[in-house]
């Protein structure tokens, strides 16, 4: 037998575990879960076993899919089976599976793990007619509160207290809620669980600000599905949807790698259609870094198309039956043809509108695009921004450059910091290079002021300090594959040499007292209620709400203060018991608090952009 890890299991297959536990097993549950996947074997019929000395065996018979997806499939040997601990420990231990949902929640970026295209269906003839909102219905508001009461009680337990059984908690109302009809509710509950265990791990690739942002989608979306107030939009869709899209031609901007932390890797190749509008082809599985590293120069999967991704990125398609996902994929269901085109040169037609719109139009655009308030996943990844740049120097870990036209300065970072891939490496040859004029096409980084997360660089037309790159590159590099060399820059060099590190234009968003109010959220999602009310305690919280007045920030201060004094406040009878144990109020303090440094801190966003 060899080591293997643990299979995926369901949600609901956990949480109807742990809810079989009697009250001194459930107690002992968080002991028990560290070590089982150190544990596991595979047998010769594709079993994974895990051994408690021996007396108990857990065995896990995943279905067709790999996925452990009903109670069945988890037996352990011991006489308290399945009501036992050692059963509950595995399941426990093994990473979860994702719901049927994920259109509503799934990232959609560069670490979103694949999804197969549905298979096209005939259009069919559509007669307009007026259309009245559908309204949810009490099933779904049922549960949509079923799992905000759940959400509130692991932000108030926190990272500290939101172990197995809390997570349990959280895992049966997201199930609820998928029955109900709710998959983006369920698919930001299942975000949350995972994000506490990583924490719980102290995972190195878990922040506490990640953890943040998902309590605060989950108790955003099902705050205002449990209000009834919300139309069946505001459910998500039970799955990405693929559309019969017809004829299309769609022509190559660039590709970059993708590497998710669950071991996935692969390529997404960016393309733009006539119109403008933005499409991908991803081609994403299990393999890590080698995957990444190879799937740059395989086959496109598409139709039949002889073109690899490499080719693809400069070159175009034109696609019969294409099938075409809410969020730009590109399906490769069946009857889907495709041709080769000819690319089109970043100057060219649709591509060159990515560059000669204003930055701050076009980061108004993205910003608007993933607003929570639009109903997109809180994971999904920015839409793609072109500028033209005249690169300054380096600054620390980025490039200083400005954009043409008296443009802000913006700071370039590597799109991903993985050593192995190119991306770090072609910013510093970039940042050796004052003066240069560059074309660059990235995705804004939505974390800190006037960033741009770059995946392409070309020249600019008709300036004399630019790249030169070879002919086969078709005008662009892909900085997550292409790798610059000295003969692709300008002799002599393009500007004097920088005299020491240059320095970035100012930070709105550090230099905001902001700060302190989303440190004081994230001691509430590590350290739970109890934490926030000690921090809303002394001089420190009183220095806290006089700082963001001066500041002009009252609204912030006001909410801060709420929310410590909503922390603090729990009440007790004569005997010292709670006469107020729900957390529900707390929760919508907190929610408040969030939402609002949420809008503010994008409105900073957009200013460093201007």
């Amino acid at each position: 037998m060899s080591t293997e890890p643990l299979p995926p299991v369901a949600p609901d297959v956990l949480a109807d575990a742990v809810e079989q536990l009697s009250t001194r097993l459930r107690k002992k549950l968080d002991a028990a879960i560290p070590g089982c996947a150190d544990q596991a074997s595979t047998t010769a019929d594709g079993a994974v076993e895990v051994r408690f000395g021996e007396d108990a065996t857990v065995t896990l018979r995943p279905g067709p899919s790999g996925t452990v997806t009903n109670r069945e499939q988890a037996v352990c040997t011991c006489l308290l089976a399945p009501r036992c601990l050692h059963r509950a420990a595995v399941l426990g231990a093994a990473p979860l599976a994702d719901g049927e949902g994920g259109a509503g929640g799934t990232a959609t970026g560069p670490d979103a793990e694949p999804e197969k295209a549905a298979p096209p269906t005939p259009a069919a003839d559509v007669t307009a007619t007026p259309v009245t909102p559908a309204t949810l219905s009490t099933e779904q508001i049922r549960a949509a509160t079923a799992l905000w009461d759940a959400a509130a009680e692991a932000l108030s337990a926190g990272v500290t207290a939101g172990g197995a059984i809390v997570q349990a908690e959280l895992l049966r109302a997201a199930h609820t809620a998928r029955l109900a009809g709710l998959p983006r509710a369920e698919a930001a509950a299942l975000r949350v669980v995972r994000s506490l265990r990583a924490a719980r791990e102290r995972s190195g690739g878990q922040r506490l600000s990640d953890l943040t942002g998902a309590f605060r989608e989950l108790l955003a979306v099902t705050a205002l599905l449990a209000s009834g107030t919300a139309g069946t939009e505001a459910a998500g869709s039970a799955r990405r949807a693929y559309e019969q899209g017809g004829s299309l031609r769609v022509y190559g901007l660039c590709r970059e790698p993708v590497l998710s932390a669950t071991g996935y890797g692969g390529v997404a190749t960016h393309l733009v259609g006539p119109n403008g509008a933005g499409y991908t082809v991803s081609d994403v599985r299990p393999g890590g870094l080698a995957r990444a590293k190879g799937a740059g120069s395989a086959s496109v999967a598409l139709g039949g198309a002889v073109l690899d991704h490499a080719g693809l990125a400069r070159g175009g398609l034109r696609i019969v039956g294409a099938t075409v996902s809410a969020d730009g994929r590109l399906g490769a269901g069946r009857g889907v043809s495709a041709t080769p085109l000819r690319g089109v040169d970043w100057s060219e037609e649709p591509a060159a509108a990515l560059f000669t719109r204003p930055v701050r139009e076009a980061m108004a655009a993205v910003l608007a695009d993933s607003a929570p308030e639009t109903g997109g996943p809180g994971g999904a990844a920015p839409s793609l921004l072109g500028c033209d740049v005249e690169v300054i120097g380096a600054a620390d870990d980025s490039v200083v450059v400005r954009v043409a036209g008296e443009g802000p300065l913006l700071r370039l970072r590597p799109a991903h910091p993985h050593p192995e891939l190119p991306h770090a490496a072609n910013l510093r040859r970039i940042a050796e290079h004052p003066g240069l004029a560059l074309r660059v096409l990235g995705r804004p980084d939505l974390d800190r002021a006037a960033t741009l997360l770059p995946l392409a660089a070309g020249p600019v037309p008709g300036a004399s300090a630019t790249l030169r790159l070879p002919d086969a590159w078709k005008g662009r590099a892909d900085l997550g594959y292409d790798r610059l060399q000295g003969e692709h820059f300008p002799r002599p060099p393009a500007g004097p040499a920088a005299c020491g590190p240059v320095t970035a234009a100012p930070d709105p968003l550090a230099q905001a007292p902001l700060w302190r109010v989303r440190r004081l959220l994230e001691t509430g999602v590590a350290g739970g209620r109890r934490a926030v009310a000690e921090a809303g305690r002394g001089t420190d919280a009183a220095s806290l709400f006089a700082r963001l007045t001066r500041a002009g920030l009252g609204g912030a201060a006001h909410l801060a203060q709420a929310l410590t004094t909503e922390a603090g406040r729990r009440p007790r009878d004569p005997f010292g018991r709670l006469t107020d144990p729900c957390a529900d109020a707390y929760a919508r303090a907190w929610l408040a608090s969030a939402v609002h440094v949420a809008a503010a801190e994008r409105s900073l966003l957009a200013a460093s952009w201007s």
